[in-house]
Order: C-alpha cells, then structure tokens, then sequence
C-alpha cells in the first residue's frame, strides 16, 4: 500500500482507535504502584500518541503531497533515470517522449477534444544532459479540427522543493482549473508543462547553473522550451511563454523571466523567496562566483542590472506568510524600473501551503493568460 493510499490512512486511524480503547479497558489493570504496571502505562501512552502522530502525519501528506511514496519519505529517490531514444529520423526520439495519458479528471470525458488530456512525459536536456519526468495538459481545443494548424501560449508550472509534479495535477488541479477557467471564457487555451524544479534530485540546485554542477537554469531557459517546441504546437515567438511556481518553484519563476525575459514573457511566483538559500539540501551552488551570487539574489538583480522587459506576479499574505515585508520592497523595487511590470495578490491571511495556493491559482491562471500570446 502506497504512502498517499487511503487504505494506509485509514488502518492507521483504525489502529489508533483499537489502541486508545485498550488503553481504557487495560489502565485500571496497570494502576498498581509495581515496575511491571508503570511501564505498561508508559508503553500503552506512547504507542498510542505515535499512531496519532502518524494518523495526522498521513493525512497532512494526504492534503498537501509533501512526499509522494515511501521512497520519497525515506530520502530514496526510484525516479531518475530516464531513457530517452536519440535516433535521428526512426520512430518518435528525441528530447521528449510521452510515456502515458489520461483524462483532466476521472469524471471527465475519455474523450480529449471535449475534456483535453493529461501526458506523463520524460524530458532530456540537449545541452545540459538533465533528464527528468514532466506533465502536460493540452486543452480540448488542442485536438479540435477546427485548431488543427493552431499553436497555442505555454506556461511552465513548477512545485517547490521538494515536492512531486503529481502533485501539481491531482492537489492543486492546475489541468482542471485551466480547463474550466478556459471554458468560461476567462482566459484562452493553454498548454501547462507541469515538473519540479529539483531536476538533479536529491539537491536543491534553486534553478541555478551551478559551477560544475547541474545546469539547471540552462534546462529551463532552453532545453526544456525546445524539447517542448519540437513535440508540440506551441508558439516559438517571444511573448508565448510564460512561467508559475510555488515557494522554490516561485523564486524559480521570477529568476527565469528576469534573466531570460526573451524566453519567458512573464513570471508568477505565489508564496515566492528573492535569494537561493545555502543550507544542507543547497550545499554551495556559487562556487565562489560572486557575480552568480548576486544574480540570484532578485532584489539585488532588479537594482543593479538593467530592468528585464517582462511582467512580473508576485503572492503573500498579510498574516501567515513570511515573506509579506521582503515582497513589499521587491514591488517598490520593481515600480521603480521603467520597464519591468509588476502585479501582486495579498491576502489578508493564508499559510505557506497547498491551501492558499489553490486560493490563488485561478486569478494566476487568467493574469498570465493575459500576457501571453499564441506566437
């Protein structure tokens, strides 16, 4: 049974139930004053509290997909290797390969010109040799005759750290969001490239080109918009990218819109950081490369290089989030370029979780769908 199944959840809730009632039934039988009674009650009391800790531990993953099986939980990464076909000219190859498909939601029609279609894709970098799995919505209109010559703007969603790219689809239900915001008539048609910035797993790499180290800003400034480019119909002109993140993946957004605003013509960062920590999960990414350093800090980046032409989306709440203050001064920072755009959602309250994001992903789906064009 997996880590996120139900049935785990509820043996768990069932254990702990059977375990309290035998702790009323056997404590007036361990209330003598002998060694043997008071380690019983001791025993009893601390297994009981254990599988309550694990009840609220699983159901927390559960709601939020801070690990995906028991290998994630254990710090045992199964998911690395990717094999990818380089034959030029035989059979599909090349830089991406979808390996699965389904339906938006189990509810929804089978059918993807009328429910669109998620793929279970793998992704390698040509130029940095970063492979890693990925997801993709294509909406209905995707693969509609009426669209067949169409190409259509693409946002790169990414989680934080660590996190898990199912995570983007069945917990904050980006696929279904878009589809419905797009049936509506409140943003247009969007392909969603949905994958955790943590690219070279277990390191957080920040989405930095790390001296001798995993190229990942490369990955995600140009491998990955070309592996897309040469699978989909996408657009290929500057102004038909677009990029969101959470947390990690939020600092990621902004990062690559600033420094590849002909790549990315806007970034949203909900719940984001402006400076790639150094802490064990990091270790050092810089090298000693002080220029690197600096970039990477966004606050830093926005004042001493020249302003990026892109536009810019930044969350956070006034309670429960603490990067409220450092966004303020990075929305006056930005205000004062003459040519990078900035827009911001503040909440009166909301936590640095899957909860407040889901709050916030529908007006992030419609603001950049706004700022993007098909190309």
């Amino acid at each position: 049974m997996g880590l996120t199944s139900n049935k785990v959840l509820v043996l768990a809730i069932v254990l702990a139930v059977l375990l309290f009632v035998g702790t009323v039934w056997w404590w007036p039988r361990l209330a003598r004053r002998s060694w043997w009674a008071v380690v019983g009650r001791v025993g009893l009391l601390l297994v009981t509290q254990l599988t309550v800790f694990v009840c609220v531990g699983l159901a927390v993953n559960q709601a939020f997909g801070f690990y995906a099986d028991w290998a994630d939980l254990l710090g045992r990464e199964k998911d690395q290797g990717v094999v990818v076909n380089h034959t030029v000219g035989r059979g599909s190859g090349g830089p991406l390969e979808v390996v699965g498909t389904r339906p938006v939601t189990d509810q929804g029609s089978a059918r993807p010109q009328v429910g669109g279609q998620i793929q279970k894709i793998d992704v390698y970098g040509r130029r940095t040799h970063i492979a890693t799995p990925a997801y993709v919505y294509l909406p209905p209109e995707y693969f509609q005759s009426a669209h067949r010559t169409r190409t259509f703007p693409v946002a790169v969603v990414l989680t934080g750290y660590p996190g898990t790219a199912e995570a983007l689809v069945d917990k904050l239900n980006y696929p279904r969001t878009a589809r419905d915001l797009a049936k509506d008539g409140r943003m247009q048609p969007m392909i969603l490239v949905m994958l955790r910035p943590t690219v070279a797993p277990p390191r957080d790499t920040e989405c930095v080109d790390v001296p001798g180290g995993p190229q990942t800003e490369t990955f995600f400034a140009e491998d990955l918009p070309d592996a897309v480019r040469a699978h989909y119909r996408v657009g290929g002109k500057p102004g038909s990218w677009g990029v969101i993140g959470d947390s990690t993946g939020g600092y990621c957004a902004l990062k690559l819109a600033m420094h590849h605003p002909g790549v990315y013509a806007a970034g949203a960062g909900l719940s984001p950081y402006y400076r790639a920590p150094h802490d064990p999960t990091t270790g050092d990414l810089f090298h000693g490369d002080e220029l690197l350093r600096r970039r990477a800090d966004l606050l830093w980046f926005i004042r001493h290089d020249p302003a990026p032409d892109t536009s810019l989306l930044v969350t956070s709440s006034k309670v429960g989030e603490s990067n409220y203050k450092t966004t303020l001064k990075f929305i006056e920072r930005v205000q004062a370029t003459n040519l990078t755009r900035i827009s911001s959602i503040i909440l009166e309250s909301g936590g640095h979780n899957f909860n407040t994001w889901r709050r916030e992903i529908p007006a992030t789906l419609q603001w950049i769908s706004g700022r993007l064009n098909e190309g």
